[in-house]
């Protein structure tokens, strides 16, 4: 880990950061066919307990956040793009008591707004601090295709899907995800 966590500003349940963490990274433009195979990666991130960290700016990810709320025992770590602004705090508050929440920054609250490098910072220090990386579709020579390349993320397993066009294929340590079928995870013979 390249980060140091004493510099990383948080609010919630700091216990988090010691769990294990999937990262959850998803490009803005994506085909709609993810979509089915992602949420029920994050049904199984839900069933299992498992600790999902991720910005939620995509409109998959934040579709992804809002599921993963919906069970009050779910371990999540939001990175920010901007520093932790008081309003977070007042908007997640429950989430936050209950402490199955976490949002991380590395900014100061003065930064109120999110650039591609605030964002590409973010992302670095949300793949350093997870043990394993989820990118369901990653477009060709886009902002998630730094990451997968920088030693950081390198280190990861990284899982995708297979679909056609998606650039984290082609990385040398992908692995494919594939949703457990029903009955356990096999097919029934019918």
């Amino acid at each position: 880990m390249i980060t140091l966590l004493e510099e990383v500003r948080t609010l919630g349940n700091a216990a988090l950061l010691r769990l294990p963490k999937t990262a959850f990274f998803c490009s803005r433009e994506y085909p709609p066919r993810i979509e089915y195979a992602t949420y029920v990666w994050a049904m199984e991130q839900r069933q299992l307990g498992r600790c999902v960290a991720s910005g939620f700016h995509s409109r998959l990810e934040q579709a992804v956040f809002r599921f993963l709320r919906q069970d009050r025992q779910q371990p999540i770590v939001y990175g920010l793009g901007r520093g932790i602004q008081p309003s977070v705090a007042f908007e997640h508050e429950q989430d936050i008591r209950l402490g199955h929440l976490l949002f991380v920054s590395h900014f100061e609250p003065e930064q109120t707004t999110i650039s591609q490098e605030t964002a590409d910072i973010r992302n670095l220090l949300l793949a350093d601090i997870a043990d394993v990386l989820f990118i369901p579709y990653m477009s060709p020579g886009g902002n998630l295709e730094w990451l997968v390349n920088h030693v950081v993320a390198r280190s990861k397993p990284l899982f995708t899907l297979d679909v056609p066009g998606n650039a984290a294929l082609h990385q040398p340590h992908v692995q494919l995800y594939h949703p457990p079928g029903l009955l356990g995870g096999h097919r029934a013979n019918l």
